[in-house]
């Protein structure tokens, strides 16, 4: 009988195990600012030779032609563009309330197609 003894302890050892397993991770949040960077570039991807992505930010009264997007982190993106004027200008935004406007438009003949400029954040080495 000490084998059905040693049969049921094991049994009940694994049912023990089964059942106190530590809870899986949090899964990790969503990544906004590449998410809005995938996007981007995925439009820029589906334009034809004659077209250009234009990508403008507005708030208030300020409204800046957006010619580069760069994301230092998850949680932050800069836009660097122009204004009406011309003068070069910088937003930094959280990226959870980000708001660009996005528009397809034909390039006048003659003239070369703009594209927006997408910089990732470089991975942290980790020997330093």
């Amino acid at each position: 009988m000490a084998l059905g003894d040693l049969t049921k302890q094991i049994a009940q050892q694994a049912l023990l195990s089964a059942t106190t397993r530590e809870p899986a991770p949090p899964a990790q949040p969503e990544n906004v600012a590449a998410t809005i960077l995938g996007q981007i570039a995925g439009m820029q991807r589906a334009l034809k030779e004659d077209e250009e992505l234009v990508v403008l930010f507005q708030n208030g009264a300020e409204r800046i032609r957006v010619m580069e997007v760069f994301a230092p982190s998850r949680q932050v993106a800069v836009l660097s563009g122009t204004d009406a004027d011309r003068n070069l200008t910088r937003v930094i935004s959280a990226v959870e309330t980000l708001q660009l406007v996005c528009k397809v438009m034909k390039v006048p003949p003659g003239s070369k197609p703009v594209r927006v400029g997408l910089i990732n954040p470089k991975p942290k080495d980790s020997n330093a």
